[in-house]
């Protein structure tokens, strides 16, 4: 899978890949497979910014969770950045938000492993960030 389709910011062993504005049945498997081969690069933060993602159906939210899995067996951290609220409720509806860590930002995403507080949304669903400025 070409990098060009799903840009790949690299920091250090830190992977922000950027997803599209639709994640749907035609492209859900793509962005799964993107994902997984920068887990396979050695990342260990995968950070996927959905901040400009507006939708995402059952295919997708199969998708992050099918990565998700797979970053957990391989030590790897995945932090999803969500910002529409269309998307908040799909991934608190599905329990995704339970599972995979939310934040607001790439910023707040990228600020460190430790240290998380809770920040609460105008439309009730959570978002993690983290507070220890990146120590």
């Amino acid at each position: 899978m070409s990098r060009e389709r799903y840009p790949v910011l690299w920091i250090g062993q830190v992977a922000v890949v950027t997803l599209p504005v639709e994640i749907d049945v035609t492209n859900a498997d793509a962005i799964r497979e993107e994902l997984l081969a920068v887990l396979n690069q050695g990342a260990v933060l995968l950070v996927a910014d959905m901040s400009k993602t507006d939708f995402c159906d059952s295919s997708g939210v199969s998708a992050l969770v099918r990565v998700f899995r797979h970053a957990a067996t391989s030590a790897t951290a995945l932090r999803l950045v969500v910002t529409t609220p269309a998307v908040l409720r799909v991934l608190s509806i599905t329990g995704v938000d339970r599972l995979v860590d939310v934040y607001p930002s790439v910023a707040a995403s990228l600020a460190g492993p430790n240290g998380q507080a809770d920040q609460a949304w105008p439309d009730g669903a959570t978002a993690k960030a983290d507070t220890d400025g990146g120590a």
